[in-house]
């Protein structure tokens, strides 16, 4: 079983991007559930989400503790809270962030990192920094768990499939062409 962890802000979309990618790992025929966290529910407080997925039928429904991959949708939540708490060894993380990898605050535990610089992506097509589909793109970019046409697919059936569609997938587009993807994995087997 791959576990995911995605951190965000309340208002950014992090459960809706669970439930698309949840979606989009189904579309492929394989097994997933999306398992949303809510705390203060307010605007801008750190959110989470979780998404399972397996080849065989998936039971468990509780949050994640010991995630294989770390999303993170908002460039300053790792200020508020650990997101690397409990992640596992050889782990990857997928952050939203203008800073360089060099600039980078990143365990030894994380093998793969894919950075994405989603708030002034999602400020030219949206007007706000609501970065949710651009970094499904850049988690199908970093990962290869899910291929781009699912998310696309997943994308049509969701909420967006009446208003937003075009440019969402815009958003999804780019944040997968624009992720610059980072492999320590030799850094780890020395």
């Amino acid at each position: 079983m791959y576990e995911m962890r995605l951190h965000g802000r309340g208002g950014q979309g992090t459960v809706l991007a669970a439930t698309i990618l949840a979606a989009a790992i189904v579309a492929e025929e394989k097994f997933a559930v999306a398992i949303p966290s809510f705390g203060f529910e307010r605007r801008g407080a750190p959110v989470a989400a979780y998404v399972r997925m397996d080849t065989r039928e998936i039971r468990r429904m509780t949050n994640i503790y010991r995630p294989d991959c770390i999303c993170c949708i908002d460039p300053t939540v790792s200020g508020s809270i650990d997101i690397f708490d409990g992640i596992r060894p050889g782990s990857t993380l997928v952050q939203a962030t203008g800073k360089t990898i060099d600039e980078l605050r990143r365990p030894q535990t994380v093998t793969t990192v894919g950075l994405c610089d989603a708030v002034p992506i999602a400020l030219a097509l949206f007007g706000r920094a609501i970065t949710n589909t651009i970094m499904l793109g850049a988690f199908a970019r970093t990962t290869g768990l899910v291929a781009l046409g699912s998310l696309e697919r997943a994308l049509e059936e969701s909420e967006f499939r009446d208003a937003g569609l075009e440019q969402n997938m815009r958003a999804l587009r780019r944040g997968y062409e624009e992720t610059v993807v980072h492999d320590f994995s030799s850094e780890a087997a020395a």
